[in-house]
Order: C-alpha cells, then sequence, then structure tokens
C-alpha cells in the first residue's frame, strides 16, 4: 500500500488549501481514511477521519473538511480559513479497519507528509 499526498504549500492566514491522498496497493473506500499533523518540535496529533462518517479534531471543526473520491482511490482534505497556528507536515493515512480511528496506533500505513505553511 502507497500513499501519497499532494497540495501542501504557503499560503497568508484565512487563506485555503487543499490536500489530497493517493492511495495505490488496496482500496481506501472499505477502511478508514485519516489525516495528521506535525508542528515544529510538537508530536503528531489527530486531525480528521472519515468512515461510514466523518470525525474532526476541535481545534480545525467548521473549517477543515475531509472527502473520499471512490473512484478515484483518492482522499481530500479541504483547509479554509486557515490560521498561523495550522502550520505542520500534514500526513494521510489508512486504517485496515472501518470506524472512528483518533489514534495514529489505529492506522496501518502513511504518506511521507506534505508541508503547510500558514504566514500571518
Amino acid at each position: 500500500v502507497h500513499l501519497v499526498e499532494s497540495g501542501g504549500g504557503l499560503v497568508q492566514a484565512g487563506g485555503s488549501l487543499r490536500l489530497s491522498c493517493a492511495v495505490s496497493g488496496r482500496t481506501a473506500d472499505a477502511v478508514t481514511m485519516g489525516w495528521f499533523r506535525q508542528a515544529p518540535g510538537k508530536e503528531r496529533e489527530f486531525v480528521a477521519c472519515i468512515t461510514w462518517a466523518t470525525y474532526y479534531a476541535d481545534s480545525v471543526k467548521g473549517r477543515f473538511t475531509i472527502t473520499r473520491d471512490n473512484a478515484k482511490n483518492t482522499v481530500y482534505l479541504q483547509m479554509n480559513n486557515l490560521k498561523p497556528e495550522d502550520t505542520a507536515i500534514y500526513y494521510c493515512a489508512r486504517s485496515n479497519y472501518g470506524g472512528i480511528a483518533l489514534r495514529e496506533q489505529d492506522y496501518a500505513y502513511w504518506g511521507q507528509g506534505t508541508q503547510v505553511t500558514i504566514s500571518s
């Protein structure tokens, strides 16, 4: 299983970005897919996941939206009203199971990450 993130970059506060995660090797439609992020000097943290429902960290609720395109085997993270504290490397992850998954250990496969930098 191979996950490749894209769509990161540098934007000003208040701007938007859409991250993509292309999954190959196995389908992404029957299992939980998630996004995590790691800011400099901090531990990696949960951002959002999608299974039969979606779930978000409180810090991004109302600003970020996770979706999936099963035909393209791709998961997206639409990020609006970005803040400097959203600056981090964003990682896509695939679980081997369905259901809400909030912990790193719930996921078996990870991408290499994409850098998101928000300037104030």
